[in-house]
């Protein structure tokens, strides 16, 4: 692959400029007596419509979320609050991830394409809050699901997504830690990289780049 043929680095947040919401999730799990994989599961359920869903797409507020979040998850088993599982997505930020943001930009567009909630509460958490927004503020473009009205793993994000950047898909490189959203993306075009371990998707990423990260 030419180096040429990639004009722009696009990179989740939660899972990849963060650390994994998940391991959040298995520890909350732990202490609450759930079965494993509990959480996942209740976001699996009907993906595209259940709480976590449409909170992702900006149509529910915090509090709506919070009380279908925990019908739905009572239907399944336990009752859980939404807001007590939001509260786990908020990650610490990786700094490797970071430098490679930074060494990305002298060559390359660079954006966050992330699945977040406009009702916000990292809000009420100050010093998240500052660490997130300080990372954020690295890039060329924020498209946040939220905001925009679509999400992972929708075409129509990643269609919205590369008209902001006015690139076409195959100019790009995406990261991200869930496999789902990586499919419709590496479909239209996209040189895709999953981010188990962060070390590892960064030296894939530093190969289809031809920089040092």
């Amino acid at each position: 692959m030419q180096q040429s043929s990639i004009r722009a680095v696009l990179f989740d947040f939660g899972g990849v400029i963060t650390t994994s919401p998940f391991d959040a999730f298995r520890r909350f799990e732990i202490e609450r007596g759930l079965p494993a994989g509990f959480l996942q599961s209740i976001n699996r359920n009907r993906p595209d419509h259940n709480a976590w869903a449409r909170f992702e797409r900006g149509e529910l507020s915090a509090e709506a979320f919070d009380d279908i979040f925990a019908s739905e998850s009572r239907d399944a088993g336990h009752e859980v609050r939404g807001l007590d599982v939001v509260a786990l997505v908020y990650g610490k930020v990786r700094p490797r991830m970071i430098e490679a943001v930074k060494r990305c930009q002298s060559k390359f567009i660079t954006a966050c394409l992330t699945n977040n909630f406009q009702d916000n509460p990292v809000s009420r958490e100050p010093a998240a809050a500052s660490e997130w927004q300080s990372a954020l503020a690295l890039f060329d473009q924020v498209i946040e699901s939220s905001r925009v009205g679509v999400r992972k793993p929708e075409t129509a994000f990643f269609e919205l997504a590369c008209d902001k950047l006015s690139i076409r898909p195959d100019e790009a490189v995406f990261l991200d830690d869930l496999g789902a959203n990586l499919k419709p993306a590496r479909a239209m075009g996209m040189h895709t990289i999953k981010v188990s371990d962060p070390d590892t998707a960064l030296a894939e990423l530093a190969t289809i780049l031809h920089i040092d990260l």
